[in-house]
């Protein structure tokens, strides 16, 4: 039979042998070089919600330096200790900043990069084109989530290190005061630092794994991130309830504060071990549950 035009094209390219690989992909074909993770990472980077947040994180020491110079000093209530300490140095000021904004404002960035990843391709109608490049299901869900997780570990590095910088030209480099009056210095005081970033990022996880989980059930990105965020609170609202005892310590959300334990004359290791245990537990299986769905979802958007 005469080769056509079109397969005298394809001769010419190198290793091309007329014949289709084993599972029937196209000559040079390659699924690991489909949808790479700078490719991803630059769509990401470009995403309006992107630099929004990134940019709050960058503006909030900011606003906070602004709210305490309309403000009077404390009265020195223990209830309001990391208040008041939290204009004594670059390092108090970004334990302050770390305790106002863990509760709610990095669960919603961490929420809004990992839930909206999968959910906004959906939404846009370009999943099912991703797919049929194609780019192997798996493949799509581990770029997404590794790319989503790296804009939340730069987010969870970016606002303590903007907070001490920021922290340090307003109220100079003095020693971390802890609540209970003693001080920590030197390199001790970064580590610690570090390690309540560290605890943090690790904490924030099961948010990033729940919304997610909640992006590859939904076409509607505001749901996937509102979804989550609602879970966490229902979270918080339920470790309040002291009747239910014993029970609150399986709740993802019990040991979220055990961060300040990095403020005491030593370091206590325990409510860390069991909230980060907690926290990857909870996350590989909401993962895996999103990977089994996604699998086998009938992609229709």
């Amino acid at each position: 039979m005469p080769s056509t035009g079109h397969s005298r094209g394809l001769a010419g390219i190198p290793g091309y042998t007329g014949e289709s690989g084993p599972d029937g992909s196209a000559p040079g074909y390659r699924a690991r070089r489909t949808l790479g993770l700078r490719v991803e990472a630059r769509r990401q980077l470009t995403r309006r919600r992107t630099q929004i947040s990134l940019g709050f994180l960058v503006a909030l020491p900011f606003i906070l330096v602004a709210a305490f110079s309309f403000g009077e000093p404390g009265d020195g209530n223990p209830q309001t200790a990391l208040v008041d300490l939290a204009t004594s140095g670059a390092a108090n000021f970004t334990v302050f900043t770390l305790f106002v904004s863990s509760g709610f404002l990095l669960v919603v960035i961490v929420a809004l990069f990992a839930g909206d990843t999968v959910a906004s391709e959906a939404s846009w109608s370009s999943l099912r084109y991703l797919l049929a490049i194609p780019v192997p299901r798996s493949a799509l869900l581990r770029r997404k989530l590794l790319v989503a997780l790296g804009y939340c570990v730069f987010a969870l590095v970016l606002l303590p290190v903007m907070a001490y910088l920021v922290g340090g030209a307003f109220y100079g480099w003095a020693p971390l005061r802890t609540p209970l009056g003693g001080s920590i210095s030197g390199s001790e005081m970064i580590v610690r630092l570090i390690i309540a970033v560290a605890y943090l990022t690790v904490v924030l996880l099961f948010v990033a794994a729940l919304a997610f989980l909640v992006g590859v059930y939904t076409d509607a990105p505001l749901g996937a991130v509102g979804g989550a965020v609602m879970l966490v609170i229902l979270s918080n609202i339920l470790d309040t309830i002291t009747a239910l005892g014993e029970w609150r310590r399986f709740l993802p959300t019990h040991y979220w504060l055990a961060w300040t334990d990095v403020l005491g004359t030593e370091v206590v290791w325990n409510a860390m071990v069991r909230g980060a245990l907690w926290s990857l537990g909870y996350s590989v299986v909401l993962l895996a549950w999103a990977w089994w769905h996604f699998e086998r979802k009938d992609i229709t958007s």
